[in-house]
């Protein structure tokens, strides 16, 4: 199959759609925080950890029911720090970030614990992305193309594979939208107020396995339109090229699956959006990835206020 089949026909390609949801249910057990007298489910852990976990009890009950943390509110903070650290020192918790990302209850949302981000994958807990598509609108008013990150080749997960022009993990405390802004800086060096048009897509939904654990993410997209002449320059290091694209040959690379799972759905977001594609191609697609979509992106209530801007702007 070639990448203009991707594009132009029917079924074909975008095995992100497909990954987003490759996972073996059967590997992992419920992770609960006991919390206000009963069980919050909060995660899951792999089958194969659970004698690891074995040294913490009384504090962690491994029963039918999964893996459940029975420790006071005030001190869970202290507790997943001690543990996190065994776990990283014994190799189960890897690419450690030293960032703080919040603990979820999973039907509820309400936050029982924070801990490090680098150990959501090992307790399979509810983290958060933000993504941005930079594109350069053309002569008719539609989107002609898209500025593509590649990662660094250094970095800890997905090394050198094709990234949204902005794209990152949201730590506690703050938004989707105050993450893509923080992010906009440090990969693409854009300031706030190049950053004021930023308009909200969908939110994806995103449960895999992958070699660190198992991601459970809300990834939340968002489009920026750039001027003609503004070339992104990445500040963080992080980022090893950013190249303005032609749509279609930004398309055909998320189709291949040479993107990040998170931002080839990221950029199907887009093309469906902006109708970049056929419309049987379009309507397949939709069809295919809609049990993905959770809804709309959220600015926040302040946006573009926050960043000292007039929503006149």
């Amino acid at each position: 199959m070639t990448s203009g089949d991707a594009l132009a026909r029917p079924g074909a390609g975008w095995p992100a759609i497909a990954g987003a949801r490759q996972a073996d249910a059967a590997a992992r057990v419920a992770f609960h925080i006991a919390d206000g007298g009963r069980p919050w489910q909060v995660g899951s852990v792999a089958r194969a950890h659970l004698d690891a976990l074995a040294r913490w009890r009384p504090a962690l009950v491994v029963d039918a029911a999964g893996v459940t943390l029975h420790c006071p509110a005030p001190e869970r903070v202290q507790f997943f720090a001690e543990v996190n650290h065994r776990l990283r020192a014994d190799g189960l918790i890897v690419a450690w970030r030293d960032e703080t990302y919040s603990v979820h209850a999973l039907d509820s949302g309400h936050l029982l614990a924070t801990f490090e981000r680098a150990a959501s994958r090992f307790w399979g807990t509810t983290t958060f992305g933000a993504h941005c598509n930079g594109y350069v609108v053309g002569a008719d008013g539609r989107p002609s193309h898209l500025w593509i990150a590649r990662r660094a080749f250094t970095k800890p997960t997905d090394p050198g594979l094709l990234d949204n022009l902005v794209g990152g993990g949201v730590p506690h405390g703050q938004s989707p939208a105050a993450c893509v802004l923080r992010e906009g800086w440090e990969e693409a060096g854009l300031t706030p107020a190049q950053m004021a048009g930023l308009q909200p897509g969908r939110r994806l939904r995103v449960a895999r396995d992958i070699p660190e654990g198992f991601q459970l993410e809300d990834v939340s997209a968002y489009d920026l339109a750039l001027p003609p002449g503004l070339v992104p320059h990445n500040q963080d290091g992080e980022v090893h090229s950013i190249t303005l694209m032609p749509v279609a040959d930004a398309l055909a690379h998320a189709a291949a699956g040479d993107m990040t799972v998170d931002a080839s759905l990221v950029t199907l977001d887009f093309a469906l959006r902006h109708r970049l594609l056929g419309a049987a191609v379009s309507a397949d697609l939709a069809t295919r990835s809609a049990h993905l979509w959770l809804g709309a992106a959220q600015l926040d209530a302040a946006f573009p206020e926050q960043i000292g801007l007039g929503r006149s702007v």
